[in-house]
Parts: C-alpha cells; structure tokens; sequence
C-alpha cells in the first residue's frame, strides 16, 4: 500500500467538484481557475491510484471510489465545521476575524499541532515529521491565526495546549484518522483489506478471542496489519474518541457510554484461580471462610472485576478481600499465583491456557451473579475502516462459541 500522505486541500478542491459537477462550474465556488482544479483533482486520482470522476461532455458524475472519498470528505468537512463554528462564537464576545474553512484544510499543521499536544516539545515534533523547530512554530501560529485563538501555552512543562486546544486537538486527531482511511476505503472496493486497525486490548481479550480473531482475518486479508494498545481504559477511551484507537474489546463499562456505542458480545463469569498445587485445589465445596486464610492477588479497585468481588462477599457478610497485590499484569498475576498460595478473582479465559495444561486450577467456589459483559466499545458516529469493520465482524463469529 502507498503510505504517501493524502492532501486535505486536493480533497476539499475534490468535494467542490463533485459538489458543482464539473471544473468549471466549480471555479465559481472554489474561487480559482479551471487549470488549478484540475491539477488538484489530478494529483488526488494519482495519489489514490483511481478515477474519481467519470468525465461526460455534461459534466463529471462520480465513480464508485469517487463516491467512498466523498463520504470520508463529508466527516471531514463536519469535523472542520464545527471547530470553525465554535471559533466564530468564541471571536464574536470581543471582536475579531476567523478565517475560512478552507484554511483549516492542511493536514500538515493539524498534524503538527496534535503531535505538540502529546510531545509538548516543538523540536521533538520536527524531529518526527523532518522540519526544523522554526516551521513547527511557524504551524501552529498560522493555526492559531486562522482560528483566533490560542492553541497552546509556554510552560516549564512545555507547550501546553490551551481548554480549547484541547478540544480542538481530539477533532483534528479525528480529521487526520479519517485522511488514514481513506486509501483502505478504495483498496476494499476491489476486494483488498489493508491498513492498520488499531484496537484497544482490554485483559480478557488479548488472551483467546482477539488472537483468534487476528489469525482467522490474517488468513483471508495478508495485507491486512492490526497493533494493540494495552493501557487503563480511560486512556484507550481517550484514544477512541480522537480517531487513534478503532475500536475497544473487553469489558464493558456502561458509565462511560457518553460518545461511545457499545456492543455485548458474551457474559463472562468470574472465577476463583489458584495453582494447582494450592492446599484448597482439590477440596469440593468450599465456602468464603476457606478461601479468607489465603492472600489474594486482585486487578485494581474500582474496576468492574473487582467491584464484582467486592459486592459478593458485602452480600454474604464477610469483610472485603484484601489484596496482598493489586495489578492488571497478567504475566505477573501468573507468576504469583504460580510460585504460592495465592488467589486470584479472574475470568478462566484470561488464564485458559494455564488452566488447559494443568498448572492451575479453578477452585469449588463459584461466585453466583458475578458476571459482566464482555463486547466491543466503538465511537457512536464513527465510519470505521473497511479493515476494523472486518475485525468486528470476526470478533462476532469467534465469540459466538463462548456464550
């Protein structure tokens, strides 16, 4: 796949034309002569591979490509609006001008301001993108001008972005998102899934059902390419609103359904894990009082896990687990439960394989009601590459056998 950069203004001169229906009567529009559209129009087929455009001696009636782009466009263009708009409010209190959207059409200085968000060092930002600091400045200060507005404030920190900044940045990270797709958009209508799919791995499903998935599409799509991110879910929803992450599989939280569509895939029971070699593993019929002499080894407080757990021994009477480890490390959940007589409150999937070859066990003490449902967690809205959208469906089939 060609990783050449898609031009957001060779995409905005493309929506006038097809909104006009020709070259011509775009330049009235557009507000600049036929020739230059033309090239503009010319340089995107290119850079695309495709026709966009059937041209008729009545006009230019879009191709089915032409059509895929114009989609991703129109998500731009709403993006775009909606920081101009909240622009203007903003300049309207106290005088002042913001430019056209037009201006805002430049992935390279939104690219730079989203990666200054995150660095807060203009020149690791040049380092990155290949220009000097002086053109990374020179970026954000035409932005700032277009938009009349402070991006960013100089702090001992950094480059801090502003509250609006802030703002402005998860929706420019959602522009550059939709310009990434739009290359596997054109590749899938000919059949070929390729690009990135960037999915948020919550515990319980990098151990079985997200492997499965990736190797099943793998096997049908070769030129397809997945990275997972493993961090606290407020960081992955994070991502997900900006456009970074495509989609979150794992447990879902439905306090934090604002912005996010979320769909159940299966219910996964918790259980009580030890090693195979711990004194309770081969006793029938435990009770809470057996298991309160062990040390537990527990995810993190407040997660949907351990609320679960928590919630159970609170119903029958008993104090709280107290955990000797708190963590979301799966490795080092293993080894502690490997080399003692720890306890863990775990899904068995996240320790299948373990549990499949002997090495640990799931003890007699089922924990009635402490379920939770496992799905996929999108942006509510969001039009997601051909590529995630095969994963989805992939995640649906391989979680079908677990319900």
């Amino acid at each position: 796949m060609d990783l050449s950069p898609i031009s957001l203004h060779h995409l905005y001169v493309f929506a006038g034309v097809a909104a006009a229906g020709g070259v011509r009567r775009a330049t009235e529009t557009l507000h600049r002569a036929s020739s230059a559209i033309a090239r503009s129009v010319s340089a995107l087929e290119s850079s695309l591979e495709v026709e966009l455009f059937e041209r008729k001696g009545r006009g230019m009636l879009l191709t089915r490509a032409g059509e895929e782009v114009l989609l991703r466009v129109q998500q731009i263009d709403i993006i775009l609006k909606e920081v101009r708009e909240e622009a203007l409010r903003l300049r309207s209190r106290n005088g002042g001008a913001v430019a056209s959207l037009e201006s805002l059409y430049n992935e390279r200085r939104l690219e730079v301001a989203t990666m200054l968000a995150e660095a807060h060092h203009m020149p690791s930002v040049g380092a990155v993108l290949g220009v000097s600091q002086s053109a990374v400045s020179q970026a954000v200060a035409r932005l700032e001008e277009i938009l009349g507005q402070p991006l960013f404030l100089r702090t001992a920190r950094g480059m801090i972005p502003t509250d609006v900044g802030d703002r402005w940045m998860v929706r420019f990270e959602r522009v550059l998102a939709e310009l990434r797709h739009i290359k596997a958009d054109v590749a899938a209508l000919s059949g070929v899934l390729e690009g990135v799919v960037t999915v948020g791995a919550l515990p319980l499903g990098r151990t079985q059902l997200l492997p499965a998935a990736i190797a099943a599409l793998h096997a049908r799509h070769p030129r397809l390419r997945f990275r997972s991110l493993e961090s606290p879910y407020e960081e992955l929803t994070a991502g997900l609103l900006s456009g970074r992450i495509d989609l979150i599989l794992g447990a879902l939280r439905p306090g934090y359904a604002q912005g996010l569509a979320m769909e159940p895939l299966f219910e996964d029971r918790m259980a009580l894990i030890a090693s195979a070699g711990h004194p309770l593993a081969s006793r029938r019929r435990l009770t809470l009082r057996d298991v309160e002499a062990y040390p537990w080894v527990l995810s993190r407080a407040r997660s949907p896990l351990r609320e679960a757990l928590d919630g159970y021994f609170a119903q029958q009477g008993r104090p709280l687990p107290q955990p000797l480890v708190e963590t979301g490390d799966l490795a080092l959940l293993r080894g502690l439960l490997l080399r003692g007589d720890m306890i863990t409150a775990l899904s068995a999937h996240q320790l299948h394989y373990e549990i499949e070859q002997g090495s640990l066990c799931v003890l007699d003490l089922p924990i009635p009601g402490a379920s939770r449902p496992i799905g996929i967690t999108t942006r509510a809205g969001a039009r997601l590459s051909p590529g995630a959208d095969a994963l989805l469906a992939e995640l649906r089939a391989c979680s079908a056998a677990w319900r």
